[in-house]
């Protein structure tokens, strides 16, 4: 079983250093349009590349890891029942991600203040290396391809279908997250026959990053328990 990451927005595959060499047979993919040639603009388009790519890896029995609107991918995944995937986690994610207008505003106007602004969302507890980090990964990606990122995110909303997902799902989030707060992994908890929801104390957005050993962990229990049930 190969355990695939996908990241969020205004992100790159770097933001799960601290999971691809904790988590056994894991890899990380970096979207089109974040490092390489391309532009997806909506959650379906960029579910696209991903089912193209676990095809170009020849990858199966798949356990996809997104974060945040990666996390909205990976439940597009699964309402396709892309055949490829055997189950999901949605770390700091939802089934519906709305935007603030005016984080779209500053991000289209003035995308240098908001990379550095909006890192202070993704931390409970930020350090200052971590939040040069995630401004520079942002600043990396860049304006045109942080606004599609964070438009598609705005305009994804699948709360009415979540009856209709058949895999396990884990919803991972933190305590203290306020982009997606707990209330949407317990959300989808309730709404997922039988998805498990897992609130990681005292971490942000990014608890992958905050807190790597109790995320590591609750996702590898996560694997075990999926593939003793194949």
């Amino acid at each position: 079983m190969t355990v695939v990451f996908i990241h969020g927005a205004g992100c790159t595959a770097e933001v799960f250093d601290a999971q691809t060499g904790a988590i056994p047979n894991a890899i990380a993919l970096t979207l089109p349009g974040h490092a390489t040639p391309g532009a997806p603009a909506t959650i379906d388009e960029f579910a696209d590349a991903v089912t193209n790519g676990l095809a170009a890896r020849e990858l199966r029995d798949v356990v996809l890891c997104g974060h945040s609107m990666g996390g909205a991918i990976a439940l597009e995944l699964a309402l396709r029942r892309e055949p490829r995937v055997r189950a999901i986690a949605m770390l700091s994610s939802g089934a519906r991600l709305r935007v603030a207008p005016a984080v779209l505003e500053q991000i289209e106007t003035d995308f240098e203040t908001a990379s550095r602004e909006l890192p202070r969302y993704f931390y409970a507890q930020p350090s200052p290396e971590q939040l040069a980090a995630s401004t520079r990964m942002m600043l990396a990606v860049g304006a045109a391809q942080t606004l599609r990122d964070f438009r598609a995110c705005d305009a994804f909303d699948r709360i009415d279908r979540l009856g209709e997902v058949s895999l396990p799902l884990l919803a991972l989030t933190g305590e203290r997250d306020v982009m997606t707060p707990p209330k949407f992994a317990l959300a989808l908890a309730d709404r997922v026959p039988g998805a498990q929801a897992r609130i990681v104390p005292q971490a942000g957005h990014l608890a992958l990053a905050e807190r790597p050993g109790d995320v590591n962990e609750a996702l590898r229990a996560f694997v075990n328990h999926v593939e003793s049930s194949i």
